[in-house]
């Protein structure tokens, strides 16, 4: 995205990535015009193209930044391959539920990309998701957990943990510590974790 100097220029392009992000995950990226969008941040539809060169690149944007932030800030500490299992759940869910509406777009309007900009989102996926895979490759050689294809279950577990931002609600009878207990309770038992080894 085209940078501006000064701070009403950051503040429009801020309000311009805010606004896409909520109307492409709430009405989908086919549906949603420029038009729409200028109007969500009260400017000109010619403003926007100061900030992207069009719709395709703005989603491609966001997807970009999210994936390259999640890359970024992935704290692992070490530990052994269950602890670390246990931190990739809990940092998952947590950055997940405060991004939901980023975490939809990367896994649901990928198929809104181009194909160049498909490939390249991809390629920032397959490189979190490894970190995952990692752990199970760990786990599964130290003999703490029993994966038979490891790819497949990482898939699996990225997939279950995802569907947390679709239903999980503040004021429901789980607040987000118990939450993650049960889905780290669920991935040992995903991964046939053993406490033991």
């Amino acid at each position: 995205m085209a940078r501006t100097h000064g701070s009403k220029g950051e503040v429009t392009a801020a309000a311009l990535r805010g606004a896409a992000r909520t109307l492409f995950a709430r009405h989908g990226f086919a549906a949603v015009s420029m038009r729409q969008i200028a109007a969500e941040i009260g400017v000109q539809v010619g403003t926007l193209y100061v900030y992207t060169s069009d719709k395709q690149a703005l989603l491609f944007d966001l997807l970009h930044d999210h994936m390259e932030w999640l890359l970024e800030i992935w704290p692992d500490g070490g530990g052994s391959p269950l602890e670390r299992l246990d931190a990739f759940v809990r940092f998952h869910i947590v950055t997940g539920l405060d991004n939901a509406d980023a975490v939809f777009l990367s896994y649901m309007e990928l198929r809104s990309l181009s194909d160049e900009n498909f490939a390249r989102i991809a390629e920032l996926r397959r490189r979190y998701e490894a970190r995952l895979e990692q752990i199970l490759i760990d786990g599964q050689e130290s003999g703490a957990m029993n994966v038979a294809d490891t790819r497949l279950a990482t898939r699996a577990l990225i997939a279950m943990m995802n569907g947390v931002t679709q239903w999980f609600r503040s004021e429901g009878r789980l607040d987000r510590e118990r939450l993650i207990a049960h889905y780290i309770a669920l991935a040992r038992g995903a991964v046939g974790a053993r406490e033991g080894a």
